[in-house]
């Protein structure tokens, strides 16, 4: 059954809801706003948003695309929250890229029509469901193949799943996977996608649309290493989408009004992305050919304190938009504290959270600002299940922290800091502990 975005508010808090304070219990989040609620009522450890840096980073990184003559698809697994989703849609997205097929169920289920799947799809349920939506024809759908035993899946986890070739309503659009020796999936040679390109034209239940991939399995870090991986990598795949037309596989009259398709970026090399499709839009605009480049980069909406500050081409004009907080729960020796947040509440595979400062207005004192008082000379050294150990940079030195003190944790990773909350509590701005929005996650 299909939800709305704006229905969310009405949807009822309970107990159950991690971080949110106890009177939220029972209260729809439209009437819990109302209260105008502050962080401080919040339950640590938490996961906070910026609504000005979310907002500021969405128009941000929509104009860049267009700049540079791509469209932006973000990919909506990072957040797997329809009204961020609903954000980057409203500023200009021409779709949104999801990476497993509950995730399209998702979105679907809040009306996206315009979906890439970076990803294959072969398991006849999801097979059965994909080809039930795409008997609306406003539904534009798109999955990656990357070898031939991949159509072969598809095709039998179709016949399995509608019958016969007639019940389909229309072929499942596929873009050619493009991978590298030691790299995640796709086609490790031209040669291959180029053969499992024709394949995918000979199969009368799907279309060949255009060539994708991922070039940030190949790096990460800005070395010179890495950035030559990523540029050799990114040449393959302009070079894969003008082979598929020079052997006529690829050609806009096939694929009528969708066009061409060539996509890739994550957030860490969209630069390069750039780089490379450059002098081909510039080709395509003197040929008068028309090809969608299209950049999934996710990640840049919210940015971070970690993995993305240090490998981000933007990161001067991207904000962190996510905060951890987590509260000091014992202080057992003057250069160490245990916060109450860990494993199990903050992303920690691209990097530890980043003490920032304790918080004033969650800690209860009765200066104002969210970060009154700095931790520069301090790090969060390890995370257990449910604590962080906060240690003073300099060997001897106290923590000019107490028991109660609620620390401010920039973040590195978005991918992995949204599932960890139902609702994530917005504030209105960095340094404001006004919180104007619950963001709902589905993961």
């Amino acid at each position: 059954m299909s939800r709305r975005i704006d229905d969310l508010p009405d949807e009822v808090l309970s107990p159950g809801d991690t971080g949110l304070p106890a009177r939220a219990a029972g209260l729809t989040v439209r009437e819990f706003l109302a209260t105008a609620p502050r962080l401080g009522e919040f339950w640590t450890p938490l996961t906070v948003l910026d609504a000005e840096a979310m907002r500021s980073n969405a128009a941000t990184i929509q104009a860049w695309a267009e700049s540079k003559g791509m469209e932006l698809m973000p990919h909506g697994k990072t957040t797997m929250a329809p009204a961020l989703w609903n954000l980057q849609l409203d500023m200009g997205a021409t779709g949104l890229t999801l990476a497993t097929p509950g995730q399209v169920r998702t979105a679907r289920a809040f009306g996206v029509s315009s979906i890439m799947l970076a990803n294959a799809v072969v398991a006849p349920g999801a097979l059965a469901f994909i080809a039930g939506e795409l008997a609306d024809p406003d539904v534009s759908f798109r999955c990656w193949a990357d070898s031939i035993g991949t159509v072969e899946a598809m095709e039998r986890g179709l016949a399995e799943a509608v019958g016969t070739d007639a019940a389909l309503p229309r072929p499942i659009d596929v873009l050619v996977e493009l991978g590298a020796p030691g790299g995640r999936t796709g086609a490790r040679t031209l040669e291959q996608a180029v053969e499992l390109a024709q394949r995918v034209v000979h199969s009368p239940v799907l279309r060949l649309v255009g060539v994708a991939g991922y070039e940030g399995s190949l790096g990460h870090d800005r070395s010179p290493s890495a950035l030559a991986a990523v540029r050799a990598y990114l040449e393959d795949l302009v070079a894969l989408r003008d082979l598929l037309l020079d052997r006529g596989l690829l050609t806009p009259g096939s694929i009528a009004a969708d066009d061409v398709i060539v996509s890739a970026g994550g957030s860490a090399y969209l630069d390069l992305v750039a780089e490379a499709f450059a002098p081909a839009i510039e080709a395509d605009a003197a040929a008068g050919r028309r090809t969608r480049w299209i950049l999934r980069s996710g990640a840049s909406l919210l940015h971070d304190h970690g993995f993305y500050r240090g490998i981000s081409p933007l990161d001067d004009l991207l904000e962190p938009a996510m905060r951890g907080f987590a509260r000091v729960v014992s202080h057992p020796e003057p250069g160490l504290a245990l916060l109450d947040g860990g494993k199990r509440d903050f992303p920690y595979d691209e990097g530890l959270p980043v003490p920032l400062g304790v918080a004033a207005t969650l800690t209860g004192a009765a200066t104002r600002g969210d970060d009154s008082r700095e931790l520069a000379a301090a790090s969060v050294t390890a995370l257990n299940d449910q604590h962080a150990f906060l240690r003073a940079d300099e060997p001897g030195s106290a923590l000019p922290v107490a028991i109660g003190d609620v620390v401010s944790l920039g973040l590195s990773h978005p991918c992995t800091a949204f599932d960890k909350r139902r609702w994530l509590p917005v504030v209105e701005r960095a340094g404001s502990d006004v919180v104007v929005d619950l963001v709902r996650t589905f993961f």
